[in-house]
């Protein structure tokens, strides 16, 4: 797939986007497939990384060490207003060319690494509060080949876990989640 990260940002934001509007609040100290974090700091740690990555589409510094609490008035409002701005962030000329940010990595990485944030936990919020989740194909196969090549340095920092063995039958997007460290199947406890 050879598309703007922008309208990459758009086919997993339109299906994220949705799981956040429908989370109850009773479902907020679900536990999720990413273990640290259950639905409320899952939402507020995806609020940080949507914030953060309009930053690094403009070429600056982010700052993922504040973690502000974001789940109080409107938060399902603002979380889609958010991810408009950062549709937008990457939509703007020269956002995807040469680096970005203090990661020093190339922009188009850094662009592909947000909309796989969107898409791997938006699966993981839809699996704990029981809502439908079907990504884009084409989305998931761009991001197989992506996460493929920063999986060693994901798990070097952290940011993956160690793959989950999955069988042979398994799917592009039960490969992707495996290779992110999650259990494709999953189920709410």
């Amino acid at each position: 797939m050879n598309e703007t990260i922008s309208r990459l940002l758009e086919v997993a934001a339109d299906r994220t986007v949705t799981v956040v509007r429908t989370i109850t609040d009773d479902q907020l100290t679900a536990s999720t497939p990413c273990a640290e974090y259950d639905v409320h700091a899952l939402v507020d740690h995806l609020f940080q990384v949507i914030v953060n990555f309009q930053a690094l589409a403009a070429k600056k510094d982010s700052d993922f060490g504040a973690a502000p609490e974001h789940l109080t008035g409107a938060w399902r409002d603002r979380f889609a207003d958010e991810t408009v701005r950062l549709i937008e962030a990457w939509a703007r000329p020269g956002a995807e060319e040469g680096t970005t940010g203090a990661m020093a990595m190339p922009a188009r990485t850094v662009g592909a690494m947000v909309v796989g944030d969107l898409a791997v936990h938006g699966w993981d919020l839809a699996r704990a509060t029981g809502q439908p989740y079907e990504p884009d194909a084409a989305l998931v196969g761009m991001l197989v080949a992506e996460f493929g090549a920063l999986a060693p340095t994901a798990r070097k920092m952290g940011v993956f876990g160690e793959p989950v063995p999955v069988g042979e039958d398994a799917g592009p997007f039960e490969t992707l989640l495996a290779m992110t460290g999650r259990d494709p199947g999953w189920g709410r406890p």
